[in-house]
């Protein structure tokens, strides 16, 4: 345990100490096929159940490659009603969430057309009118589009910004949009990245969707415990006795929740951070290159494979070692597998993602005292701060709480895929609030990504995080 004494003084001389911060809700506006498959209504079970905390602005029903000339807004309709129903008791856990009246009214349509066939002049809708009148009002965050099925009622909006706007005010109001798509489910979606280069775009191209990212939700890892995306465990937590919207939570039929990776990085848990998809987070990891699908396997979806003109945000791989229960001894240990994958970027906090919404389902039911909530991570330091190789510095979260005094349970582990510092630190005993490190030897300016998760020993088992980075110089 040997620590710099003169580095601890000087950081906490020269830094405030960090505590919970102040989120900004992100906004979003989802276009969905539902209907084509039930996993739009899962997804828009969960969805509506993080209401507090995600700003809603709009969910348009749309067409995709599995539904091109139907759509189906009275669907939506159905499960804001269910919310509705439940609403009063979600209330007792937080006062945010919004009254179902307030939902419904964003509840739009595109045009019952599939692709660029509803594209161009005289294909507006109102969906597509929506997209405009939101980015238009008087709000600077970044407005999502969380699209799980096919993406022309954006491209529309987007032909009728660039043809009736200004230039200038075309590339204001398209600077504000971010997109993360499931798939490629029409030809709409390479006209966009092709007609408007400077949109970011998250998306895993391509006709095969095994080889998305987006997968890893619902994907059976072989090696590792899948029992939280078993049809035992959905009945349980989330279908059954559990109020009227989990009545309406249909079973799996294709993957359950194939279009919930869409807005999972927009949760606000102290790990996501939906302006950076390259750090990682419930939604899985993206770096922004051009791909190229010369060597990629065709067949599972309808939308062929065109050639990317520009860089997206798309898969990228993690290296990733589950931590495992210890019998006896230190609570946890890394297990002896280790994967490494694109899909492992995502299904790597599947457990706790999964837990949460089953304790949101709870929510519907219980009241306080019955149900569990999440822990606040709290660091002694700042998130980032600078050593110099050879000296000391410690990483502790000890005023981390828990609102309902569940004991806690802390796991620090280096994320090396993120920081420029690629090789493995001794963390020692890293399942303590506190712990000790010691900076590397380092030729140039390094960074080293740490990630506290913090648990809480409730039930269901829930986690928050934070990040620590730390900026390595050379003597």
């Amino acid at each position: 345990m040997k620590i710099t004494l003169l580095f601890c003084l000087t950081l906490f001389a020269s830094q405030i100490i960090c505590h919970a911060q102040t989120t900004t809700k992100n906004r979003v506006i989802i276009l969905s096929d539902i209907e084509a498959d039930p996993d739009d209504t899962q997804s828009f079970v969960r969805l509506f159940l993080y209401a507090n905390e995600i700003d809603i602005k709009g969910m348009i029903a749309t067409t995709s490659c599995w539904l091109q000339a139907k759509i189906n807004p009275e669907s939506i309709d159905k499960i804001v009603s269910a919310y509705g129903e439940i609403h009063s008791n979600l209330l007792i856990h937080d006062k945010n969430y919004p009254n179902a009246n307030s939902l419904s009214k964003l509840i739009k349509s595109g045009l019952p057309k599939y692709g660029m066939l509803g594209v161009g002049e005289g294909m507006d809708s109102e969906g597509t009118d929506w997209i405009i009148k939101i980015l238009e009002e008087d709000d600077d965050r970044p407005l999502w589009i969380s699209v799980w099925g096919g993406v022309n009622t954006l491209a529309q909006s987007l032909h009728k910004i660039k043809n009736t706007k200004s230039e200038k005010e075309a590339k204001r109001l398209i600077s504000k949009l971010r997109v993360y798509t499931i798939s490629d489910q029409d030809d709409s979606g390479i006209w966009i990245r092709n007609n408007f280069p400077d949109l970011f775009y998250i998306v895993s191209p391509g006709d095969e969707y095994s080889q998305a990212t987006w997968t890893g939700i619902n994907s059976y890892i072989k090696g590792i415990d899948n029992t939280t995306i078993s049809n035992d465990w959905i009945a349980k937590h989330i279908q059954q006795n559990h109020g009227p919207l989990g009545a309406i939570y249909p079973d799996v039929a294709w993957g359950v929740e194939g279009d919930t990776p869409a807005f999972l990085s927009l949760i606000p848990n102290g790990l996501n951070d939906a302006e950076h998809p390259e750090l990682g987070g419930w939604g899985g990891r993206y770096e922004l290159y051009k791909p190229d699908f010369s060597k990629t396997k065709k067949g599972g979806s309808i939308v062929t494979i065109a050639p990317e003109t520009r860089a997206i945000w798309t898969n990228t791989n993690d290296s990733y070692s589950p931590y495992i229960p210890n019998e006896y001894g230190r609570s946890i240990k890394p297990d002896t597998i280790t994967f490494n994958g694109y899909k492992e970027t995502l299904w790597r906090w599947r457990d706790d993602f999964q837990n949460d919404f089953a304790a949101r389902m709870d929510w519907s039911v219980m009241n306080f005292e019955e149900a569990n909530h999440p822990p606040v991570p709290v660091l002694t330091h700042p998130e980032t701060f600078t050593v110099k190789s050879g000296e000391g510095f410690f990483l502790d979260a000890l005023n981390s709480t828990d609102p309902d005094g569940d004991n806690l349970s802390f796991l620090w582990f280096q994320y090396p895929e993120i920081g420029s510092y690629k090789k493995k630190i001794n963390m020692g005993a890293d399942n303590v609030h506190i712990v000790n490190l010691t900076a590397p030897e380092v030729s140039k300016k390094e960074t080293i990504h740490f990630i506290l998760k913090v648990s809480d020993k409730g039930t269901p088992v829930l986690s928050r995080y934070k990040r620590v980075i730390v900026t390595v110089l050379p003597k």
